[in-house]
């Protein structure tokens, strides 16, 4: 509707004479000119930030003015994308090793369920939890906010779950679910997704491959949604299992055997042998090193090389279970070990040496509100060689029932309402 009759117009405003376009330019110039006084690690993580300051970086080059720098060359005909990017891998590696080992730790805590909640799977700064009350939860890790949510199937316990970019494949009672992310769920029909009792699930597109208490492994496609082979890992029950992206299914026993066979195959290819009876609990491989690390009944963690299918290390790293032991992807530098006794450990991948312990301190704390709920920020201790952990208060120390790594973070579960992150800062500056 337009004014009154009679009444005079409003004059147009005066465009300003500054341009979107000249904007961003006056933007490009000056973050050039702030990127210019960072350190290539800083610079590395300020290209991840947006498009807008990936491209910034990449057309001004700095990526590689300070790689050269660091390598003190003297002209850019020695530069090669390649070496750059080998050499950024191992500035990463060797800055979580830093941070893990040798940094300031602060924890933030929250609470993301009303039962306890003993499993998390983490990947591309989203965490999933779940395992206790009927619902799975995917959390942002940058504002604690859970995004997305995940009914459990009535009367049928969720057991194992993982997820990726498009879905969230969970093991549930004896059959496997499938939750798209746009919050659709298909159940496998019973005649040909139901099997013996399950006790472990991992998935490598199409494939999820279940571990069962008869000792088996069956591995179903998850698009026909059938049973395409069934292969007899044990002779005692499946406990945890590990896929490789070159088709090995690796699974540990009750027994504390570690068998391995083709994900194509019905047959076991090669079996482990510890130098105890004591049960695997948890497994994870390490496709760089091929290296395959487990944890025990009896708190060992040990390693096996599957190119000589030797065991390379054995370490007591607790007083008994050992839950759950990860790495970063592509690190072979650290290993991250949690138990029954809640400490948070820190191993050296080559030798099993324990790096460093951590604990939460049960002083004083911070809060602060978000969406759902209030996050508490803890300071991290860590602790002393041969430190007598029976001084630290159980209540701030619960068993770590899961753990999963990222870059210079760490998200646990602990069979309790809450879920923790600990977060690592590294005190020392790369040359």
């Amino acid at each position: 509707m337009g004014p009154p009759p009679g009444s005079k117009r409003s004059p147009p405003k005066k465009r300003s004479s500054t341009t979107p376009t000249s904007i961003r330019s006056l933007e490009h110039d000056a973050l050039c000119i702030i990127f210019s006084y960072l350190g290539l690690f800083d610079v590395v993580r300020s290209s991840a930030v947006c498009k807008f300051w990936n491209e910034i970086i990449k057309r001004s080059k700095l990526l590689q003015l300070l790689y050269l720098k660091q390598q003190r060359r003297s002209s850019r005909s020695d530069f090669s994308e390649e070496s750059l990017n080998v050499y950024l891998e191992e500035l990463a590696i060797e800055h979580q090793r830093q941070s893990l080992v040798q940094g300031s730790l602060h924890i933030d805590q929250w609470k993301g369920h009303s039962l306890g909640v003993d499993q998390c799977r983490m990947k591309r700064g989203l965490v999933l939890t779940g395992v206790g009350d009927k619902v799975m939860r995917l959390w942002s890790l940058e504002s604690y906010k859970c995004i997305e949510e995940y009914s459990i199937p009535d009367g049928v316990p969720l057991v194992d779950f993982d997820f990726d970019e498009s879905k969230i494949v969970g093991l549930v009672g004896t059959r496997i679910c499938i939750w798209r992310r746009n919050g659709q769920r298909s159940i496998f029909p019973s005649r040909e997704g139901q099997f013996m009792k399950g006790s472990c699930m991992r998935y490598f597109d199409p494939e999820a491959v279940v571990g069962c208490e008869d000792g088996t492994a069956r591995v179903f496609d998850m698009y026909s949604k059938k049973c395409s082979r069934i292969v007899r890992m044990h002779t005692e029950p499946v406990t945890c299992l590990s896929l490789s992206e070159d088709q090995l299914i690796i699974s540990g026993s009750s027994l504390g055997r570690i068998a391995i066979s083709g994900l194509s195959s019905d047959q076991r290819v090669a079996t482990l042998r510890p130098t105890d009876s004591t049960g695997i609990k948890s497994l994870c491989f390490n496709p760089v090193s091929h290296q395959v690390f487990a944890g025990t009944t009896a708190g060992y963690a040990s390693c096996w090389d599957l190119r000589t299918m030797r065991q390379l290390w054995k370490t007591r790293v607790s007083p008994n279970v050992v839950y759950s032991l990860q790495h970063m992807r592509s690190d072979t530098s650290t290993l991250v070990v949690g138990g029954i006794d809640g400490v948070l450990r820190v191993l050296d991948q080559n030798t099993g040496e324990v790096l460093s312990s951590y604990v939460m301190d049960h002083g004083t704390s911070t809060s602060s509100g978000y969406t759902h709920g209030v996050i508490e920020r803890k300071i991290g201790k860590r602790l002393p060689y041969d430190y007598n952990i029976d001084r630290i208060p159980k209540t701030v120390r619960p068993p770590i029932t899961c753990l999963a790594v990222g870059m210079q973070k760490v998200i646990t579960t602990h069979n309790i309402k809450n879920i923790r992150m600990w977060k690592f800062n590294n005190l020392r500056e790369l040359n």
